[in-house]
């Protein structure tokens, strides 16, 4: 279909003058296009500090996000190079196939699988325990009314995170410890004991069963403080005549904290959980790393541990390598449909998005 264009789209009829003119609105317009990328560089030169400062991030994202990307295609390649790609051979889907479907020839799947299924547990429970956690810090220091008070407790409760994971490993090793002729027990160890919980000469660490306990118990009390940052400010945003409207109601501490504290920070709250939802399968393998060991693999082994111990602990073996990256990516994919998923939900069940 042709459209032909008329003096009248684009230029004003003058009655008075009997003569067409130029409409003012397209003349401004015009010269906003015109002008457009002198005002965007204007802007630049202006705050020219501001994007300086912007550089080390952009290095650091190109160098340690972008440019890994091109590894990727190794989980669809296999080949006599496990750190060369280029020199890999293209094989499809295979890897992928080798992880999902366990055979008789290849323990990958099943390594994988539980790899798998101890990464979402841990992360459910993180998700059940530990998200509500900051929550509840973050009302408790909305209670103390001196400011010097609540300053000491939260430098305490946001300690911990300023602190390296080796440091939370090594303290949880020395507490958790079992006795032999040389050390006594560590101190939690030694308590449980006491109490009949456990046997002497348990092993917390070397047990299956504690892996996970031990996990979440040490990660809220390293993270929970500081991650109660973003509640605080959200909860010290509620106007005080809100608090006042629900007085006069006669609604005490609790109920004031259920019917007005909460619904306040509500869009604050899913946000928050959208974001931890993305990361629900990503938990961080060096904390894991540190603690686990070879009589705790059934339980404490995530993805990211699996694709350390055999796309680097075995690089020799350039299937493995191709296993370990096609496992990462899984992984990252399901993160990726996690975060569009809550979102989604959120943002028709709440009217709060993250985008």
């Amino acid at each position: 279909m042709k459209f032909k264009a008329k003096a009248a789209d684009f230029l004003i009829y003058d009655e008075a003058t009997g003569k067409y003119r130029e409409n003012p609105e397209q003349l401004v317009r015009d010269d906003v296009e015109k002008r457009h990328w002198r005002r965007v560089f204007q802007l630049i030169l202006r705050d020219w500090r501001l994007y300086l400062m912007l550089v080390p991030m952009l290095f650091v994202f190109i160098c340690w996000r972008y440019l890994p990307m091109t590894e990727l295609l190794g989980c669809f390649k296999v080949g006599a190079s496990a750190l060369e790609v280029k020199d890999q051979t293209f094989a499809g889907f295979s890897n992928f196939k080798t992880l999902f479907f366990p055979n008789d020839t290849s323990t990958y799947a099943i390594d994988f699988w539980r790899a798998f299924r101890n990464t979402f547990m841990i992360s459910f429970y993180g998700l059940c325990f530990g998200f509500p956690m900051p929550i509840i810090i973050a009302l408790f220091f909305n209670e103390i009314k001196s400011n010097i008070l609540r300053s000491v407790y939260q430098v305490f409760t946001y300690l911990p995170k300023f602190m390296s994971t080796v440091v939370i490993t090594t303290l949880v090793t020395l507490l958790l410890k079992k006795g032999d002729t040389t050390f006594s027990n560590g101190i939690i160890t030694q308590l449980f004991v006491n109490l009949g919980w456990i046997k002497d000469g348990t092993g917390m660490l070397e047990e299956p069963t504690y892996f996970r306990a031990i996990y979440q118990i040490s990660g809220i009390w390293e993270t929970a403080g500081y991650d109660s940052i973003v509640f605080f400010a959200a909860v010290i945003a509620v106007s005080p005549t809100s608090y006042e409207a629900a007085q006069i109601d006669g609604a005490g501490k609790m109920a004031q904290m259920r019917y007005v504290v909460l619904p306040s920070i509500l869009s604050t709250v899913v946000i928050m959980l959208i974001t931890k939802i993305g990361t629900l399968l990503s938990v961080g393998y060096e904390k894991v790393l540190l603690l686990y060991n070879e009589h705790t693999y059934q339980t404490a082994e995530v993805v990211s541990t699996f694709a350390h111990r055999f796309g680097i602990g075995d690089a020799s073996n350039m299937a493995a390598s191709s296993y370990a990256i096609a496992a990462e990516m899984v992984n990252n994919v399901i993160g990726m449909v996690l975060v569009i998923g809550a979102n989604t939900i959120a943002k028709k069940a709440a009217d709060v998005s993250l985008y």
